[in-house]
């Protein structure tokens, strides 16, 4: 576009091209098809209209094609920001498991590996750390306004078999949370990740984004997403990230208590089965009785004899404990982990938003401001026609930019609607956990119980004279 076209027959703007210093504009423009270089309009809010040239890669297809004459593409019924799915749809849309396979050995480093099994694809690939990190950059390079789970960090040297199988734990959340999030589920890059077992799975992933752009360029929403959000918009989205933060900080302690819990489950097994077998040592002493500390009693002798059999039951209790706790931990534990991932991964959209198209688009309006201040200050000491004709040409661009990048805001603002709605629909994974910790507790004690109820009679012939073990006597 040169830097004539646009303007008035004498050489000014046209009639609605008002743009003041401030930096707010009300421009008509137009804006030409992508694919064929046709002219056309595409409204903003009610004012704003700007001019696309058939080479500027970064901004939306705005038309599909079609001839200029035709009516505009109708919305389609029902609003598109609403997410319609329910919790069990979306935990049922796949279950990923992520197994450690044995190490192998590198020149300076062992190779850690899992594998990796969709029950959705009904397959199961091997993959490395550095694949989930590639799939991981490739899915934020194509869904930058949607939550996408964070990788658990990178251990070069060091790695032991706690901190591997963390990392497991922590790659088996963030396939099942991708594997079900809405977008990602339906997208190529995931089944490609899923279900690709050749041995060049990150080229792969990285030929799939090349040169395809992210989710802006490509749905059909996209230059639409300010029409389907609600008026007070930027409210609603402080009041939800207050929410959020608080639900994270809340459900951060709940997983700190749960941890210990799990943790003092498996401490009390360590102890029951070092009290037994202390038991069954005592028991099983050698040492010669004196006949004179034993008079006529044999008190030592049957009370060696009880003791010996005593570390089976506690051995038992032990088992039961330790069973308890990994199923806390299992079950309890990771769920509260699951859901924090999905808090932070909102948490992280929130500043992406805010750090990222919000802030550029700032800047681009302060700099579009300084930019129309040069024009009008050329104009006024009446420079050379070339150099206002390319001050106007770099305004132009400018416009085109802010354009974009408002657009992009909506849009980002219409991804974040959506990723908070998700939100709530996994907040009923609360009565999940809940039942979880409350029927291992039930089930904990219920077993342990009987253990105890068994181990009780065994104790009576401890105490000489007695059929009964005494219940007060030792009382104080």
């Amino acid at each position: 576009m040169t830097a004539g076209e646009g303007r008035g027959m004498d050489g000014e703007p046209p009639a609605g091209t008002a743009v003041g210093a401030t930096g707010k504009f009300d421009i008509a423009r137009w804006v030409p098809s992508l694919e064929s270089g046709s002219q056309r309009t595409v409204g903003w809010g009610a004012s704003l209209q700007i001019r696309y040239t058939a080479d500027d890669s970064a901004k939306p297809p705005l038309s599909d094609g079609r001839d200029p004459e035709e009516p505009p593409m109708q919305t389609p019924p029902g609003n598109p920001l609403v997410v319609s799915h329910t919790l069990p749809e979306l935990l049922g849309k796949d279950t990923v498991q992520v197994e450690l396979i044995p190490e192998k050995k590198g020149l300076f480093l062992k190779h850690v590996e899992y594998e990796v099994s969709s029950k959705r694809f009904k397959c199961s690939v091997y993959r490395r750390y550095n694949d989930f990190v590639v799939f991981h950059e490739t899915l934020l390079q194509k869904f930058p306004y949607r939550m996408v789970p964070a990788l658990p960090p990178k251990r070069m040297l060091g790695a032991d078999r706690e901190f591997i199988e963390g990392r497991r734990r922590a790659l088996k959340r963030f396939i099942n949370l991708v594997a079900r999030h809405p977008p990602f589920s339906e997208d190529v890059l995931l089944k490609l990740f899923l279900s690709f077992s050749g041995s060049d799975v990150q080229n792969k992933l990285k030929e799939l984004v090349q040169g395809v752009g992210d989710e802006f360029m490509i749905c059909k929403f996209a230059t639409q997403a300010k029409d389907f959000l609600p008026a007070d918009i930027q409210l609603q989205f402080a009041a939800s990230r207050e929410l959020i933060r608080n639900i994270y900080n809340s459900f951060y302690k709940l997983r700190d208590r749960a941890e210990r819990i799990a943790t003092r489950a498996v401490d009390n097994a360590a102890d029951l089965l070092i009290f037994g077998k202390e038991l069954s040592a005592l028991g099983s002493d050698t040492t010669p009785l004196p006949s004179w500390a034993a008079l006529n009693s044999s008190a030592w002798g049957n009370l060696k004899q009880a003791l010996k059999g005593l570390s089976v039951e506690f051995a038992l209790l032990a088992d039961k404990a330790v069973q308890q706790g990994k199923q806390e931990e299992n079950d309890v534990v990771e769920k509260l982990n699951l859901f924090l991932d999905l808090l932070q991964s909102y948490k992280d959209l929130c500043e992406r938003h805010e750090k990222g198209v919000l802030h550029k688009h700032q800047r681009a309006l302060h700099k579009y401001s300084l930019m129309k201040r040069q024009m009008m200050s050329a104009a006024v000491q009446n420079k050379e026609p070339e150099t206002v004709e390319q001050l106007e040409s770099r305004i132009v661009e400018q416009e085109n930019a802010i354009l974009t990048m408002e657009l992009r805001n909506y849009f980002s603002l219409y991804c974040l609607h959506q990723e908070t709605q998700l939100i709530h629909i996994y907040l009923p994974v609360t009565s999940h956990i809940l039942g979880a910790f409350v029927n291992s507790q039930i089930q904990g004690h219920k077993e342990m119980s009987k253990v105890w109820n068994e181990l009780k009679p065994k104790l009576n012939c401890l105490f000489v004279g007695s059929g009964n073990m005494p219940t007060s006597s030792f009382a104080p």
